[in-house]
């Protein structure tokens, strides 16, 4: 890691210093060889997550220490790591403003910010979270809290939530419901039990070869689905949910005994507010070459982007090495070639050694990677997740090796 400079210019500012953050600094670093000292990595963060995992965390499966390292451990060698936090972007004045009152310049920004996760957005979610049988794997501090309700359900209502916005890993929602109702069924308390999927989406996944498996799946684990009901109330008291109907506007009332909660997402508020963000409030990007819709030296990339594909580590892995590329060809005044062509992967946890790997583009193709059916439930796809990726992610992806 490289020492903060005196100066507040770098040739290469990159907001985030998350799983996109890490990987285009280290790929920038490995490509050109005179950005060393002159990338700045921005992120008030001490701590760096391998948030995949925490599925497998919340099922027992997993430790949630070994998804924890130290930021200051991830920072490629060559980047400066400014600790701090973004307040203001300035793209007129090619500068950002921090939460400490510093001004730093660019000549070229990366915005890799993440997503935003609204708990305040589900009332009572706060309050209830982490007791009354409230559980979410979206946090490393709430993970232990889904394993703990899992392992003490002696029956009666579960409740599957996923709400009505974009989250990071869209599959993620189901993933936990499967592994929970594979364990209420080895602890012998499923025959008492009702397992209920309620979803802001209209269906249980968006590419028809994956739905197709998925719903037989659902048919067989016996597990109750209502979509387009998004989350709005938490009465841990009363062990009530209430959600809203999308179609109708009803508010709809569900008692539960236990209930694991996505909550909304967006794009980081300080996006949402800028001049960067596109009508949705998302990083207004190019869909294929990630440069900025409006300002040619502002590049995006991840789960803070307006890019319509589902916001996964996977797809930052591919999206990264385009936006380099791009990048690198913008400084010497080259045309961009490279594309993106949304691809993204959810490895779909349907059980304790089962996984779906499901692999797609922007047309919602399957774009699979292993010459086998992957819309099957296999042991071998579970063992790439749970053992095989978090080392690809940790010595490969941060490293910008791959």
């Amino acid at each position: 890691m490289a020492k903060i400079k005196n100066e507040t210019h770098y040739k290469v500012l990159i907001v985030g210093g998350g799983s996109a953050g890490i990987t285009v600094a280290a790929r920038l670093l490995r490509e050109s060889r005179t950005l060393s000292g002159n990338i700045a990595i921005i992120d008030p963060a001490t701590k760096h997550y391998y948030q995949p995992l925490w599925t497998l965390v919340g099922a027992g499966e997993a430790d949630k220490t070994v998804t924890q390292r130290e930021e200051a451990s991830v920072i490629p060698s060559g980047a400066v790591w400014v600790q701090d936090a973004i307040t203001t972007f300035q793209p007129d004045e090619n500068a950002v403003v921090t939460a400490s009152g510093k001004k730093l310049y660019y000549e070229y920004l990366v915005v890799a910010a993440g997503i935003q996760i609204n708990w305040h957005e589900i009332k009572g979610l706060k309050e209830s979270i982490g007791k009354n049988g409230v559980c979410s794997n979206y946090s490393y501090d709430y993970v232990d809290s889904t394993w703990e309700a899992i392992r003490n359900f002696k029956g009666g209502t579960s409740i599957f939530t996923n709400p009505n916005t974009p989250v990071k890993c869209g599959g993620a929602p189901q993933k936990i419901m499967y592994l929970a109702e594979d364990y209420f069924r080895k602890s012998g308390v499923r025959p008492q039990s009702s397992v209920i999927f309620v979803s802001g989406s209209p269906s249980i996944f968006n590419v028809k070869k994956y739905e197709q498996a998925l719903n037989k799946i659902i048919e067989r684990k016996e597990i109750e689905t209502c979509f387009m009901h998004h989350l709005i109330e938490i009465d841990g008291d009363k062990k009530r949910a209430t959600f809203e109907n999308l179609n109708t506007k009803e508010r709809v009332d569900m008692q539960y005994d236990m209930i694991h909660v996505v909550p909304p997402m967006s794009a980081p508020d300080f996006i949402k507010n800028s001049s960067l963000a596109a009508s949705n409030g998302w990083l207004n990007v190019d869909k294929y070459t990630l440069q900025h819709e409006h300002f040619d030296n502002i590049f995006g990339i991840g789960d803070c982007t307006n890019l319509p594909t589902s916001k996964t580590g996977a797809a930052i892995r591919k999206q990264a090495p385009v936006l380099v590329q791009n990048l690198l060809h913008r400084m010497r005044a080259k045309q961009m070639v490279h594309k993106y062509d949304g691809y993204t992967s959810c490895p779909l946890v349907t059980g304790y050694g089962r996984l779906i790997l499901a692999e797609f583009n922007y047309d919602l193709q399957p774009q699979e990677t292993f010459p086998i059916d992957q819309s099957r439930e296999r042991f071998s796809m579970y063992v790439l997740k749970k053992n095989l990726l978090p080392v690809m992610y940790w010595n490969g992806m941060l490293k910008g090796m791959m």
